[in-house]
């Protein structure tokens, strides 16, 4: 894409495909059986944050720039081990060093799209638009015979698909970076995309900020996308870093609007030491949406897919003592989505399906024993999730001793390994 940084990064290796030979399809923690908006009214979520917390980050907190621009390895962000012996300074790279042999590590295999759009509405008004996720309530087959039951294989094939999407103010070339959020009604709005795409049919969500619209392409939405989109940015980074800076090394499946940007630092050198030390590593997909939404205003459907081997592998390493750790919130909102059985034990089964669950304290966690994630800011209601794998005072010690430590917060920035007592 023009006026794009330079960066040097790891090309995406791969994992063994996280296709469903036969999974059934869900949909976990929505409210109804079907999904008439798409999306979920803003004042549903939880408003309880987990107390003791920073409330402000320091200067100097947020990483602008990847790793590897920093003159560092990708895997040479620093990771913060917290356990019940105290935090534990390391980096990324010795990852394997801080888990035993029998553990499990689980990785989404999403893949980031160039899901961010220059256009101009009818009005003349530049704008920004980001893709976040297919619409639920028209993007995915209901039949589960379909090949592709979640319906994103076969929008990325097509020229017209209808999206959930955020449409911000400003951004493109000489704008702000990102855009800005806006909230300005856009119901019926037609907007012209650079490479002669149009999203039209504009309609609300039960969002302030999401709309549900058609996208139309000259060509085949993925390679349009590539040619013409970019990839998600927001106004902290310090240039326009390319796509491959967005995206993780063994990603194998297009669809998340937004890097599952836990899994950065996992690169070949790092699944090589973990073969080593014994460590099992398995997959499955959560193709996420946008995060950029107001506190308050938290997940919406999301499509995840749970395959038979990592649902398999997850209950061998629990019945062996290993275990389960998950790279990401979103590898531990697609494991607890898919571990709602008939039989109540807690354990996920190979399941596909949208879910909007959201992870509190209150609720728990069954199918993980521990979580790699990044450095979340103040009243991200991902605090929530991280409160219910590890405990308040664990995760209030932990933040303490990264911003004493000097960690840096944001998808370029350092790791924390959360490894509670069992």
């Amino acid at each position: 894409m023009k006026g794009e940084a330079a960066l040097t990064s790891d090309a995406p290796a791969g994992l063994p495909s996280t296709g469903l030979a036969g999974a059934g399809l869900a949909t976990t923690g929505l409210a109804s059986a079907g999904l008439p908006t798409g999306g979920r009214p803003s004042a549903w979520l939880p408003t309880r944050l987990p107390t003791g917390l920073p409330t402000e980050l320091p200067a100097g907190a947020l990483a602008t720039a990847p790793a590897e621009v920093r003159g560092l390895a990708r895997d040479g962000v620093r990771l913060l081990v917290a356990g019940p012996d105290g935090p534990r300074h390391r980096h990324a790279a010795a990852l394997a060093d801080a888990l035993r042999a029998g553990d499990l590590l689980v990785l989404n295999t999403s893949d980031t799209l160039a899901a961010a759009l220059t256009g101009v509405t009818r009005h003349g008004e530049r704008v920004e638009v980001h893709l976040s996720t297919l619409d639920p309530a028209v993007g995915p087959a209901t039949d589960r015979t379909r090949p592709d039951p979640s319906g994103y294989p076969a929008a990325l094939a097509s020229t017209r698909s209808r999206w959930i999407v955020e449409i911000r103010t400003g951004g493109g070339p000489g704008g702000v970076l990102g855009g800005e959020p806006s909230e300005v009604d856009r119901a019926a709005e037609s907007i012209r995309l650079a490479g002669d795409g149009v999203l039209r049919g504009v309609r609300p969500t039960g969002s302030r900020r999401l709309w549900s619209a058609e996208l139309v392409t000259p060509v085949p939405l993925l390679g349009w996308l590539t040619e013409h989109g970019d990839p998600i940015r927001y106004r902290y980074v310090s240039a326009r870093w390319p796509l491959s800076a967005y995206r993780t090394t063994y990603a194998d499946t297009p669809g998340s609007a937004e890097m599952p940007s836990a899994g950065r630092a996992i690169t070949p050198r790092v699944l090589r030491r973990l073969h080593a030390r014994g460590v099992q590593v398995a997959g499955l997909l959560l193709h996420t949406g946008v995060s950029s939404l107001e506190a308050g205003d938290g997940p919406h459907p999301e499509w995840y897919e749970v395959p038979p081997s990592t649902a398999a592998a997850v209950a061998a390493t629990r019945a062996d003592g290993g275990r389960v750790i998950a790279v990401g919130t979103t590898v531990v909102r697609a494991l607890e989505s898919a571990a709602v059985s008939p039989t109540g034990d807690g354990r996920p089964v190979a399941r596909a399906g949208w879910t909007d669950l959201v992870i509190t304290p209150e609720r728990g966690v069954r199918t993980v024993d521990g979580l790699l994630t990044g450095w979340h800011e103040p009243a991200a209601s991902h605090l929530l999730m991280l409160e219910a794998v590890a405990g308040r005072q664990l995760l209030v010690d932990s933040y303490a001793a990264a911003l004493a430590g000097g960690y840096r917060w944001h998808e370029f920035g350092d790791l924390h390994l959360i490894l509670p007592p069992r």
